[in-house]
């Protein structure tokens, strides 16, 4: 018969389960501290032993990091999706920041669109709630916070997708945006009209989101994504004109 007796399973092995589920779905995310190991055991019930035998599992995989002196953190686990010689390749072609946007643009779309469809309404509410800040912070004219809030928007609609592949890949894809990989995501919010154009496209991907418009949900992020590529566009010939300026300006005072 094709039974096998049940092997009780170690009360570790339960610990080290649920930190891995609360990784992979991205609720405890790169460099986050993990609490004592009081708190955790606590907050676990388990007992300390066991807790250390899960830690010193998960830290052996990778999954966590031992710092002396601070504690016990998540593993920077999205370093190793891209290797150093590509990113200092993408860095120095034009050609890869375009690529990525049209990637952005497909993959943000469908993320959208899911996210409509199977995300909770805590989910939306997150999000919601991070189209809020960013109004507050277009007020301020600060494009540091603008930025910042920019990613934490798309990464919400990427995590209420419920796709934890597309999760881990698209985080991945931000962080060399946010280190400027790609471009600079300030540039974006340097111009006023281009700010408040930026602005109504983010509050057009939320209204859509919060009415559960899927299709409607997935144009606006391709719009959005459009209006982001014109804009680079725009500004590296700006900045050849500016090159090219400069040298007739140099040429002429020394006539």
């Amino acid at each position: 018969m094709p039974f096998e007796p049940i092997q009780p399973e170690k009360i570790s092995q339960t610990v080290v389960r649920q930190i891995e589920q609360l990784i992979l779905r991205g609720i405890l995310k790169p460099g986050e501290r993990l609490p004592s190991e009081r708190e955790l055991s606590e907050r676990l019930s388990v007992s300390r032993p066991s807790l250390r035998e899960a830690l010193a599992e998960l830290q052996d995989s990778g999954l966590l990091a031992s710092r002396a002196g601070s504690g016990v953190f998540v593993g920077d686990v999205l370093g190793s999706a891209f290797s150093e010689t590509l990113v200092r390749l993408f860095s120095s072609h034009d050609e890869a920041v375009f690529d990525y946007i049209d990637f952005r643009r497909d993959m943000e779309g469908l993320a959208a669109h899911r996210a409509a469809t199977v995300g909770s309404d805590t989910d939306l509410n997150i999000t919601d709630a991070i189209f809020m800040k960013m109004e507050a912070a277009h007020a301020k004219r600060n494009p540091a916070e603008e930025a910042a809030l920019d990613a934490d928007f798309h990464l919400s609609i990427i995590e209420a997708s419920h796709n934890v592949i597309m999760l881990h890949m698209m985080r991945s894809m931000y962080q060399l945006l946010q280190e400027g990989v790609f471009y600079n995501r300030q540039v974006m919010f340097k111009q006023r009209t281009t700010r408040d154009m930026l602005l109504d496209q983010h509050r057009a991907i939320n209204d859509a989101l919060q009415a559960r418009d899927a299709e409607g949900a997935r144009t606006a992020v391709e719009q959005h994504l459009g209006f982001v590529e014109d804009a680079l566009v725009n500004h590296k010939k700006a900045e050849r004109h500016e090159t090219i300026a400069k040298k007739r300006f140099q040429h002429e005072l020394k006539r």
